[in-house]
Protein backbone atom coordinates (compact mmCIF):
# COMPACT_ATOMS: atom_id res chain seq x y z
CA UNK A 1 0.00 0.00 0.00
CA UNK A 2 2.87 2.16 0.40
CA UNK A 3 4.24 2.14 -2.86
CA UNK A 4 0.65 2.30 -4.19
CA UNK A 5 0.25 5.89 -2.44
CA UNK A 6 3.00 7.21 -3.52
CA UNK A 7 2.72 6.83 -6.99
CA UNK A 8 -0.97 8.12 -6.29
CA UNK A 9 0.62 10.70 -4.09
CA UNK A 10 -1.87 10.59 -1.36
CA UNK A 11 -1.73 8.59 1.68
CA UNK A 12 -2.63 5.40 2.69
CA UNK A 13 -5.11 6.49 5.01
CA UNK A 14 -6.81 8.00 2.06
CA UNK A 15 -6.53 4.81 0.07
CA UNK A 16 -8.43 3.20 3.15
CA UNK A 17 -11.24 5.58 3.13
CA UNK A 18 -12.39 4.47 0.13
CA UNK A 19 -11.55 0.90 -0.07
CA UNK A 20 -11.07 -0.49 3.35
CA UNK A 21 -8.37 -2.80 2.83
CA UNK A 22 -5.48 -3.67 0.00
CA UNK A 23 -8.04 -6.81 -1.21
CA UNK A 24 -10.79 -4.27 -2.02
CA UNK A 25 -8.79 -2.05 -3.69
CA UNK A 26 -7.32 -5.20 -6.07
CA UNK A 27 -10.73 -6.63 -6.43
CA UNK A 28 -11.58 -2.65 -7.73
CA UNK A 29 -8.88 -2.47 -10.13
CA UNK A 30 -9.48 -6.18 -11.50
CA UNK A 31 -13.32 -5.53 -11.91
CA UNK A 32 -12.07 -2.20 -14.34
CA UNK A 33 -9.43 -4.19 -15.99
CA UNK A 34 -12.24 -6.69 -17.22
CA UNK A 35 -15.03 -4.31 -17.97
CA UNK A 36 -12.15 -2.31 -20.00
CA UNK A 37 -10.88 -5.61 -21.81
CA UNK A 38 -14.62 -6.48 -22.28
CA UNK A 39 -15.01 -3.67 -24.29
CA UNK A 40 -11.93 -3.44 -26.05
CA UNK A 41 -13.17 -7.40 -27.27
CA UNK A 42 -16.48 -6.23 -27.91
CA UNK A 43 -15.59 -2.51 -30.01
CA UNK A 44 -12.68 -3.86 -31.99
CA UNK A 45 -13.56 -7.47 -32.96
CA UNK A 46 -16.87 -6.72 -34.70
CA UNK A 47 -15.10 -4.88 -37.11
CA UNK A 48 -12.08 -7.18 -38.32
CA UNK A 49 -12.23 -8.45 -41.96
CA UNK A 50 -11.46 -12.21 -41.15
CA UNK A 51 -10.93 -14.84 -38.36
CA UNK A 52 -7.26 -15.19 -38.71
CA UNK A 53 -6.65 -11.02 -39.23
CA UNK A 54 -8.97 -11.24 -35.61
CA UNK A 55 -6.05 -13.35 -33.94
CA UNK A 56 -3.83 -11.50 -35.37
CA UNK A 57 -5.10 -8.36 -33.58
CA UNK A 58 -5.98 -10.21 -30.51
CA UNK A 59 -2.54 -11.19 -30.07
CA UNK A 60 -1.12 -7.33 -30.66
CA UNK A 61 -3.43 -6.35 -28.38
CA UNK A 62 -2.31 -8.99 -25.51
CA UNK A 63 0.99 -7.64 -25.76
CA UNK A 64 0.29 -3.95 -25.32
CA UNK A 65 -1.01 -5.20 -22.16
CA UNK A 66 1.57 -7.21 -21.43
CA UNK A 67 4.04 -5.10 -21.89
CA UNK A 68 2.95 -2.76 -18.98
CA UNK A 69 2.28 -5.98 -17.21
CA UNK A 70 4.37 -7.73 -14.72
CA UNK A 71 4.24 -11.48 -15.47
CA UNK A 72 4.45 -12.01 -11.61
CA UNK A 73 0.84 -10.45 -10.84
CA UNK A 74 -0.53 -13.40 -12.14
CA UNK A 75 0.97 -15.88 -9.93
CA UNK A 76 0.43 -12.92 -6.61
CA UNK A 77 -3.28 -12.56 -7.60
CA UNK A 78 -3.81 -16.07 -7.40
CA UNK A 79 -1.66 -17.07 -4.35
CA UNK A 80 -2.50 -13.77 -2.50
CA UNK A 81 -6.14 -12.36 -3.58
CA UNK A 82 -8.11 -15.28 -4.49
CA UNK A 83 -11.52 -13.02 -4.49
CA UNK A 84 -9.85 -11.04 -7.59
CA UNK A 85 -8.22 -14.20 -8.89
CA UNK A 86 -11.73 -16.02 -9.55
CA UNK A 87 -12.71 -12.66 -11.13
CA UNK A 88 -10.18 -12.98 -13.64
CA UNK A 89 -10.99 -16.98 -13.81
CA UNK A 90 -13.97 -16.23 -14.61
CA UNK A 91 -13.10 -13.24 -17.65
CA UNK A 92 -10.99 -16.50 -19.44
CA UNK A 93 -13.51 -18.78 -18.59
CA UNK A 94 -16.20 -17.22 -19.76
CA UNK A 95 -15.86 -13.63 -21.87
CA UNK A 96 -12.07 -14.99 -23.84
CA UNK A 97 -13.69 -18.67 -24.50
CA UNK A 98 -16.47 -17.30 -25.96
CA UNK A 99 -14.60 -14.71 -27.94
CA UNK A 100 -12.04 -17.52 -28.75
CA UNK A 101 -15.41 -20.18 -29.75
CA UNK A 102 -16.58 -17.32 -32.02
CA UNK A 103 -13.29 -17.22 -33.67
CA UNK A 104 -13.05 -20.73 -34.72
CA UNK A 105 -16.59 -21.13 -35.50
CA UNK A 106 -16.23 -18.01 -37.91
CA UNK A 107 -12.62 -19.03 -39.35
CA UNK A 108 -14.49 -22.18 -40.60
CA UNK A 109 -17.55 -20.48 -42.06
CA UNK A 110 -14.78 -18.54 -43.76
CA UNK A 111 -12.89 -21.63 -44.92
CA UNK A 112 -9.71 -20.58 -43.35
CA UNK A 113 -9.67 -23.46 -40.35
CA UNK A 114 -10.12 -26.70 -40.95
CA UNK A 115 -13.89 -27.79 -40.66
CA UNK A 116 -13.54 -31.32 -39.11
CA UNK A 117 -11.98 -29.46 -35.60
CA UNK A 118 -13.80 -29.75 -32.94
CA UNK A 119 -14.56 -26.43 -31.83
CA UNK A 120 -15.31 -26.85 -27.37
CA UNK A 121 -11.95 -28.69 -27.24
CA UNK A 122 -9.80 -26.47 -29.78
CA UNK A 123 -11.37 -23.24 -27.71
CA UNK A 124 -10.52 -25.22 -24.10
CA UNK A 125 -6.87 -25.55 -25.37
CA UNK A 126 -6.41 -22.20 -26.68
CA UNK A 127 -7.48 -20.61 -22.64
CA UNK A 128 -4.90 -23.03 -21.64
CA UNK A 129 -2.49 -22.25 -24.08
CA UNK A 130 -2.59 -18.18 -23.24
CA UNK A 131 -2.39 -19.58 -19.22
CA UNK A 132 0.82 -21.66 -19.97
CA UNK A 133 2.41 -18.42 -21.32
CA UNK A 134 2.41 -17.08 -18.06
CA UNK A 135 3.46 -20.07 -15.81
CA UNK A 136 7.05 -19.20 -14.39
CA UNK A 137 7.54 -22.82 -14.08
CA UNK A 138 7.25 -23.55 -17.61
CA UNK A 139 8.45 -20.38 -19.13
CA UNK A 140 10.70 -18.70 -16.65
CA UNK A 141 10.65 -14.57 -17.17
CA UNK A 142 14.91 -14.91 -16.92
CA UNK A 143 14.85 -17.00 -20.03
CA UNK A 144 11.83 -16.39 -21.84
CA UNK A 145 9.02 -12.92 -22.71
CA UNK A 146 6.04 -13.79 -22.60
CA UNK A 147 5.55 -12.00 -25.73
CA UNK A 148 7.68 -14.13 -27.52
CA UNK A 149 5.69 -17.16 -25.79
CA UNK A 150 2.59 -16.03 -26.63
CA UNK A 151 3.76 -15.55 -30.50
CA UNK A 152 5.27 -18.91 -30.82
CA UNK A 153 2.17 -21.03 -28.84
CA UNK A 154 -0.40 -18.58 -31.51
CA UNK A 155 1.47 -19.61 -34.63
CA UNK A 156 1.70 -23.64 -33.33
CA UNK A 157 -2.05 -22.96 -32.84
CA UNK A 158 -3.12 -21.49 -35.70
CA UNK A 159 -0.87 -23.46 -37.87
CA UNK A 160 -2.37 -26.49 -36.23
CA UNK A 161 -6.46 -25.36 -37.48
CA UNK A 162 -5.64 -23.30 -40.90
CA UNK A 163 -6.64 -24.99 -44.20
CA UNK A 164 -4.08 -24.35 -47.06
CA UNK A 165 -6.18 -21.18 -47.32
CA UNK A 166 -5.71 -19.87 -43.89
CA UNK A 167 -1.86 -20.67 -43.90
CA UNK A 168 -1.98 -18.89 -47.15
CA UNK A 169 -3.85 -15.32 -45.19
CA UNK A 170 -1.18 -16.09 -42.38
CA UNK A 171 1.75 -15.96 -44.52
CA UNK A 172 0.68 -13.09 -46.29
CA UNK A 173 -0.08 -11.11 -42.68
CA UNK A 174 3.12 -12.13 -41.53
CA UNK A 175 4.87 -10.42 -43.96
CA UNK A 176 2.86 -7.42 -43.73
CA UNK A 177 3.50 -6.77 -40.18
CA UNK A 178 7.21 -7.52 -40.15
Amino acid sequence: MDDIAKHLGMSKKTIYQYFGNKNKLIITLMKGKIDAQVAIISEDFEQIGNAVDEIFISVNKLEEILFNTNPIVFSDLQKYYPEAWILFKDFREHVLYKKVLDNLERGIREKYYRAEINVEIIARMRIEQIDMAFNQMVFPVQKFSISQVIRELTDHFIYGICTDQGRKLMAYLKRESK
